[in-house]
């Protein structure tokens, strides 16, 4: 993990990379394999840093899988490692939710199971809490490739906020924090799909809105920007990464042809 200071508004960063903890290097923590991508968040007060880091493979619990699927926290410079949250396959997103302490995740589930299982999700986080990955999902549902093993998790698997659709893909999330759009916004997550690849019929390829109340989600989700399957069934877009820019528009990106979009109100 690499640390390059920067300040807003710099074009350019104002000095060389410093790397943050020999273990976290390539070949330690954050080796690569499987499920490459690292998602990376802060607590509001600077004093901890969150990292996820997906599973090697789909549904293994061998040796490759030693402190994948997890979300750690650490202090900023790469110190105090600890697991925050575990049996989490793919958190290929998280974020904290403003004006709080609390940190959320976007999660691909695992494939093989057919069509329409298992759900991807967005939750927020319990500290300490296991997610189910490999021996369980959607509760204590038993992954049927590890029949019988770990029965003593069963209980202790939390169930998410949000279901999504099976293999969505559901990427990076944000918080609306913005002024531009309507006041129910304000608050609510906004989630890019990327899109299905091992599904017959496919789901996916959007912006979805998912609302909150006073911080607490209503367990469902909403079509924003659709549009990036044509109807013969091709797909030219796939959302990626998105973020709120300073004038309240949402931003985001999709990797189909490389290009970044702009969503805003009247302008």
């Amino acid at each position: 993990m690499l640390r390059f200071p920067y300040r807003n508004g710099d074009l350019k960063a104002r000095g060389p990379a410093e790397k943050l903890g020999a273990h976290l290097s390539p070949g330690g923590l954050l080796r690569g394999g499987g499920h490459w991508t690292r998602g990376l968040a802060l607590s509001p007060n600077g004093k901890k840093m969150y990292v996820s880091i997906g599973s090697h493979s789909n549904v293994s619990d061998n040796a490759a899988e030693a402190d994948r699927a997890r979300i750690f926290e650490f202090n900023p410079d790469g110190s105090g490692q600890k697991v925050y949250a575990w049996g989490v396959r793919n958190a290929v997103g998280i974020a904290v939710r403003p004006g709080s302490d609390e940190l959320w995740m976007s999660t691909n589930e695992r494939d093989e199971l057919g069509d329409d299982q298992v759900p991807d999700y967005i939750s927020h986080v319990t500290p300490g809490g296991f997610y189910g990955w490999p021996w369980f999902y959607l509760g204590n549902q038993q992954e049927p490739r590890h029949k019988g093993e770990h029965p003593e998790l069963a209980d202790k698997v939390i169930l998410p906020d949000v279901l999504v659709q099976a293999h969505s893909a559901t990427l990076n999330l944000c918080f609306y924090d913005g002024k531009q759009f309507p006041e129910e916004y304000r608050g609510d997550i906004f989630a890019a799909f990327h899109g299905s690849w091992n599904r017959s019929r496919r789901t996916g390829y959007k912006i979805v809105r998912v609302p909150l109340d006073q911080g607490k989600a209503r367990g469902e989700y909403e079509d924003f920007v659709t549009g990036f399957v044509t109807p013969e069934g091709n797909v030219w877009g796939r959302p990626v990464g998105l973020t709120v820019a300073k004038d309240g528009s949402l931003l985001f990106s999709e990797d189909g042809h490389g290009t970044i979009w702009r969503v805003s109100v009247g302008r």
